[in-house]
This record gives structure tokens, sequence and C-alpha cells, in this order.
């Protein structure tokens, strides 16, 4: 079996554990996350949640929100579907026969899963190589392995994120979703490097359709103002797979950029956190 080696530890987050596990519980306690440390109590049944993937110290409060409500549960599988920013391997990837590392321990793919998506699928592929890099899907897992016990991970990295392979690729993940106790993590940054008033405006218009369920709208509104969300494929992906599994409506826990956590507000990065009843 592989090691998927970290690509961003020391860098998005801590690469010592202590570190590292206080930095995660400093963002779940942080004015801009959910105040709380996890478990939270359990509430009305998420099929799915959109997360940012920045430094921790950015986009980590934000992060912790999604991750808090959904802290009740305890699945089985994470589905983690995210861009693939260096444009390496496949077009649309997940891995089997693997284990990710992390400076919490490893979690393993479920090669089970990983194999049944690609034969589902008209689009997704089998390929190691396409995650060697990626830091969308790594952010997500220590804070995983922080909060929940006994679970594995199913990475999807897209570098095609049209609409049409969202499609795809959401309708295969619903199907894995049916069978296994599954929450699906759709990984995503806003608008970049822009000024703050100006990101917040974008964003919020991208958020609408998000909200609505509504992928045509999602991608018009993407199209017509030039939103650079970077996981605009992981977003619709995770839409479409909820909606089939019986979500009706999105709910925005958080909102925030860059500059509001940090008071730099020239040139900011958007972050939400998303879920999916």
């Amino acid at each position: 079996m592989q090691i998927r080696t970290p690509a961003v530890a020391g860098m998005f987050y801590p690469d010592e554990k202590n570190k590292l596990t206080k930095l995660i519980e400093d963002c779940f306690l942080h004015s801009f996350g959910p105040g709380k440390n996890p478990p939270k109590e359990s509430g009305k049944k998420i099929f799915g949640v959109i997360c940012p993937h920045a430094g921790y110290e950015y986009s980590g409060p934000i992060a912790c929100n999604s991750i808090y409500s959904i802290s009740a549960e305890s699945p089985e599988l994470f589905i983690i579907i995210g861009p693939n920013h260096w444009g390496i391997g496949r077009s649309v990837a997940t891995m089997k026969d693997c284990q990710w590392e992390t400076p919490l321990g490893k979690i393993e793919v479920d090669s089970e899963s990983a194999e049944e998506v690609s034969q589902l699928s008209q689009t997704i592929e089998s390929d190691y190589f396409s995650h060697t890099r990626e830091h969308s899907l790594e952010v997500q897992i220590p804070i995983l392995q922080m909060t929940f016990s006994n679970f594995k991970i199913l990475p999807i990295s897209l570098v095609n994120q049209s609409k049409e392979v969202a499609q795809d690729v959401g309708l295969a993940i619903a199907k894995i979703a049916k069978k296994k106790n599954t929450m699906i993590i759709g990984s995503s940054d806003f608008t970049h490097y822009e000024p703050n008033e100006f990101a917040h405006e974008q964003d919020l218009a991208l958020i609408e359709p998000i909200l609505e369920m509504d992928v045509d709208k999602f991608y018009d509104v993407l199209e017509k103002r030039k939103v650079t969300a970077c996981g605009y494929g992981a977003i619709a992906s995770t839409i479409i797979a909820c909606k089939e599994l019986g979500a009706t409506k999105g709910e925005l826990l958080k909102y925030a950029t860059s500059g509001d956590v940090t008071g730099d507000t020239s040139s900011v990065v958007g972050y939400g956190s998303i879920v999916f009843t």
C-alpha cells in the first residue's frame, strides 16, 4: 500500500503534532469559527458541506464551522472533492491502495469505493500521481482526524471543472453515498486576490445559487461575473450529489475573507462554510 505523504505540512498547517492540534482547537474557538469544540449535539440531517482550503491561519476558523456542524455524525466515509491546482495527472482522479499521512497519523483510502466510483463515472480515473502535490483535499484531513474516528476517505481531484463533469461526478458519488454512511466535502475558496469589498460582493452573488442548489444559475453567475472561485466544479459536484441524496437547500454558516481575519484588506481571498440539508 502506498503512503501519500503530506505536500503542505509546515506551510498550510504545522508539521508538528502538538502545534497542529493546538491550532485546530484555536480555529474551532476563534471568533470566525463556531466558538465551541466538537462534538455538536445532534441536529438536522446534513448531506454535505463546502469547506475552504487555505492556510489554517486564514481559512481554518471558517472551515471549522462546516466540520462542527457535522460533528454529531459518525461517517464511515468522507468523499472529498477539490480542484487540482497543479493540473498534473488525470483530468478527474481518485486513487486506491493508499494511505494519506498527516502529522496526526494515517487515514486509509476506501479502495472499494474508489474502484466502484471509477466504474460508475464516465470521467473519474484512478491515479496516485494526480494527488501528490494537491493541497485542497489534504488540508481537510487533519481537522477530520481531530473530530472523527474510524473513517476512510475517497479523494477526487478535478482539473476539468465543467458543468458536464460536475454532473457526472455528482451522480456517481451519490450512488456511493447511498450505500455507506457518508459525508461529502466540496473543497473550494472563493474570490482570489481582490480588494475586500469587491470580494464580498462577488462571493455573496455566487453563494446565492449555491444556497438555492441551482447549478445552472451557479455556472451562469460564475461566468458572467468572472468569480475566481478555484473549486467551482467541486462545489457543483457536491450540490448535485446532495440533491440526489435528498437535500433541498444550502445554508451559509459563515463567510469571511482573509482580510476579515487578518486585517489586511487590500488583496484578499474569500472563504465560505456552507451545509446542505
